[in-house]
């Protein structure tokens, strides 16, 4: 078991403590036992992306090319279900596992999405890949893709340091 910091503290201070935080003073999230289950949502994930061909390379170059469906298709159809899955939320009053309400704040419009649109658009379309299926792409044995994987870490990384700088 870890110690929660005062760093940790102030970054998640509007997450309440579990039970046993309260009682034992430690932080349990931490623990790879505590994860485990959100890595095991990971593997079924990566394998539904190997199986259903999202992570293939052939298949993003198909969609960019308009030569087949199968990608706007998938995309499409996560879209449909996000959708169903919002006007539910707000129609229902729908409230998380721990019976706080859900409250979705509106998202404004700045020309600085435009650009990351088409800066990830062109990433995505000349590595085949968009940060998602990388891992899955990697544990299948594409090993060329930690260049992607190293690349999109950086772009991470330079976004952050510009941020304040960049049209938002």
């Amino acid at each position: 078991m870890q110690q929660i910091t005062s760093t940790q503290q102030s970054l998640f201070s509007d997450a309440k403590p579990s039970v046993g935080e309260l009682s034992t003073g430690k932080n349990s999230a931490g623990s790879g036992l505590a994860n485990l289950k959100y890595m095991l949502v990971g593997v079924v994930f990566g394998i539904v992306f190997v199986k259903a061909e999202i992570i293939s390379w052939f298949r993003i170059q198909e969609m960019f090319r308009l030569d087949s469906f199968h990608m706007y298709g998938v995309i499409g159809s996560a879209v449909a279900v996000g959708m169903l899955s919002i006007f539910l939320i707000k129609r229902l009053n729908i409230r998380t596992i721990q019976g706080e309400p859900i409250h979705i704040t509106p998202k404004t419009y700045d020309k600085g999405k435009i650009y990351g649109g088409v800066l990830f658009g062109l990433g995505w379309a000349i590595t085949g890949a968009c940060p998602g299926p990388l891992f899955a792409q990697i544990g299948s044995g594409f090993l060329v893709v930690c260049v992607t994987l190293l690349s999109a870490i950086a772009g991470t990384w330079l976004y952050g340091y510009f941020q304040k700088r960049l049209p938002h």
